[in-house]
């Protein structure tokens, strides 16, 4: 029987130190927040993790952090590395906020652990709790990560399987339209060898 997602994440965080620095996204978080409007300075990150790198990087400019984590021992870490951080334990499909509450919203490397059924319906409540001119950026997978263009199933990652889900990006960009969100930025990158496609998109102003 495979493990529940929170309960592999539980043993990463064991093993944290050690693989903390393989992934270095410090160049796309430059960039989505070059492009935020800088009026509310409130950010919700959906599957935090320990805090670090988007909420740290986000606290370290003087914003509010609520982070989201269904892990409670990376919830456990985020209290030492983003103390700062409002850290709440809880699944990112079932949590619920106010209306244009937040001015930035980050979902990196979580997104693809849920079911892609359910990939619309987040994005909804995203749009729900952004403010107008808010934005998202978020980490989505595609076949060139799992080799089909629609997955559902299972890979293995630091010697876990872990669940993945995504669609066609197609299916993807349609949802995000449907909603009402205008498309930024989508493009693929490589980090830590592994390729995903990172989407920075906004809620039109009014």
């Amino acid at each position: 029987m495979k493990k529940p997602l929170h309960e592999v994440y539980d043993t990463f965080a064991h093993t944290y130190e050690a693989s903390r620095g393989h992934f270095d996204i410090s160049d796309l978080l430059d960039n989505f927040y070059a492009r935020l409007p800088l009026a509310n300075r409130a950010l919700l990150d959906l599957g935090c993790g320990a805090g670090e790198p988007v909420a740290q990087y986000f606290l370290d400019r003087d914003w509010s952090v609520v982070g989201v984590d269904f892990s409670e021992k990376m919830i456990e870490l985020a209290g030492r590395y983003a103390p700062a951080m409002q850290a709440l334990h809880a699944d990112i499909t079932e949590v619920d906020f106010y209306a244009n509450q937040f001015e930035a919203i980050t979902a990196t490397y979580s997104l693809f652990h849920i079911g892609s059924n359910q990939h619309a319906i987040l994005f909804k409540k995203m749009y729900e709790w952004l403010l107008p001119g808010g934005k998202v950026l978020f980490t989505y997978a595609t076949r060139e990560y799992t080799g089909s263009e629609a997955f559902d199933g299972y890979k293995i990652f630091l010697g876990q399987e872990l669940y993945y889900s995504h669609k066609p990006p197609s299916d993807l960009y349609a949802d995000l339209k449907h909603i009402g969100f205008y498309i930024d930025v989508a493009e693929y990158k490589s980090i830590g060898d592994e390729v995903f496609l990172w989407v920075t998109m906004s809620k039109p102003e009014g």
